[in-house]
C-alpha cells in the first residue's frame, strides 16, 4: 500500500514542483545563482505557454512543441524561443536521468544576427586617458574598459577578481569566477600590464580584496558596474553603454584587424565548445572583405608571378 501510493505521488509531481527540484538539483552541482535566476525567469515566460500546474506525468512530445507553437505565435523573437527552449530541454534532460520523464525536445534555432560593436572612433574615446586629478572611480573604470579590451571577459568576471589573482611578473591573470566554472588563465597585453601595475599601487589593499572595488575599497556589485560604465561612456560621448558589447567588440577585433584564429578566441573568451566562437567567426564574415588581398592564396599565387598570364 505505501509503495502504491508513493508512485502516486511521484506521477501526480506537477511541471513546477519538478522544475523546483531542477533547481536544487543544478545549485548543488554548482551552477552560478545568475544561471539559476535565469531559469526561474525562463520557467515564467514558459508558463504562458505550457500549464506547468499539470503532473509532469502527463507531458507529451507533442505538448512540449505545442508549447514552442504558442511562443512563436505570440509574436516572440526566435532568439528568446531559443533561450526558453533551451532551458526546457535541460530541466528535460535532467527529469530523463531521474526517471520522471522520456520526453525530449530539439533545439529551436535562434537567427543570426550580427552583434553591435564599439566603433574605433568611440573605443578611441573611452581609452584617453582622465585627467590627473580625476576620481578613483573614473581612473578605475578607464583601467576596466581597458581589462574588457583585452581580455574580452564577462562582466561577473571582472567583478570577481582579486589582487592575487594577477600575476604582474608573468603578465597574466587567473580568472577563477567563469560560465562554466573552470579556471582560466588570460595573458596581459604589455598596455594592460604597465596600467595594471600603477593601478594596484593605487588601489592597495590585501590579497584576497577585489581587484575593481569601489570607492570603500568592496566589491562592486552588478548594477553599480553597470551604472558606473554607463556614467563613464556617456561622459566621454559613447552612447552604447553594454558591457557586454566589450566581449562582442573584443572578439570582432581579435579575429578581423589583429588576425588572431578562431582556436585561441575559443580559449580566450571561455568557451567550452567551438560552436560558440564559430558564431562569432560567421556573424563577422561581412568584415572578412577588409584587407583580403593579403590573406587570398589567389592574390598571393598572382602577387608573386606564378600565375602566366594569356597575352
Amino acid at each position: 500500500m505505501r509503495k502504491k501510493l508513493s508512485v502516486q505521488l511521484q506521477e501526480s509531481a506537477s511541471i513546477e514542483e519538478r522544475f523546483q527540484q531542477f533547481l536544487s538539483a543544478s545549485a548543488a552541482r554548482g551552477l552560478s545563482d545568475k544561471t539559476l535566476k535565469t531559469y526561474r525567469e525562463h520557467l515564467h515566460c514558459i508558463s504562458k505557454h505550457l500549464d506547468i500546474t499539470a503532473p509532469l506525468s502527463g507531458l507529451t512530445k507533442q505538448a512540449a512543441e505545442d508549447m514552442i507553437s504558442s511562443m512563436r505565435q505570440s509574436g516572440l523573437s526566435a532568439n528568446s524561443i531559443s533561450s526558453y527552449v533551451r532551458a526546457f530541454k535541460s530541466f528535460l534532460t535532467w527529469c530523463n536521468e531521474e526517471g520522471y520523464s522520456s520526453v525530449s525536445i530539439q533545439h529551436f534555432k535562434p537567427k543570426d544576427t550580427v552583434k553591435e560593436t564599439y566603433s574605433d572612433d568611440e573605443i578611441e574615446r573611452l581609452l584617453k586617458r582622465p585627467k590627473a586629478d580625476c576620481s578613483f572611480c573614473e581612473y578605475r573604470n578607464w583601467v576596466i574598459i581597458q581589462f574588457f579590451l583585452n581580455s574580452g571577459c564577462r562582466a561577473a568576471t571582472i567583478r570577481n577578481i582579486q589582487n592575487r589573482d594577477v600575476d604582474l611578473g608573468s603578465k597574466q591573470v587567473t580568472f577563477r569566477h567563469t560560465k562554466t566554472g573552470k579556471i582560466q588563465v588570460i595573458p596581459l597585453c604589455s598596455t594592460l600590464a604597465l596600467r595594471m601595475k600603477d593601478y594596484m599601487r593605487i588601489r592597495g589593499g590585501e590579497a584576497d580584496d577585489f581587484l575593481f572595488c569601489n570607492e570603500y575599497g568592496a566589491q562592486l556589485t552588478e548594477n553599480a558596474l553597470r551604472l558606473a560604465i554607463e556614467r563613464y561612456n556617456r561622459n566621454r560621448g559613447v552612447h552604447k553603454t553594454s558591457l557586454h558589447m566589450f566581449r562582442h567588440t573584443f572578439a570582432r577585433k581579435y579575429l578581423i584587424d589583429c588576425g588572431g584564429d578562431a582556436f585561441t578566441l575559443q580559449k580566450l573568451l571561455g568557451h567550452s565548445t567551438l560552436e560558440m566562437t564559430k558564431h562569432y567567426c560567421a556573424i563577422f564574415n561581412a568584415d572578412i572583405a577588409k584587407n583580403f588581398d593579403s590573406v587570398s592564396p589567389l592574390e598571393q599565387f598572382s602577387r608573386s608571378g606564378r600565375i602566366i598570364k594569356q597575352k
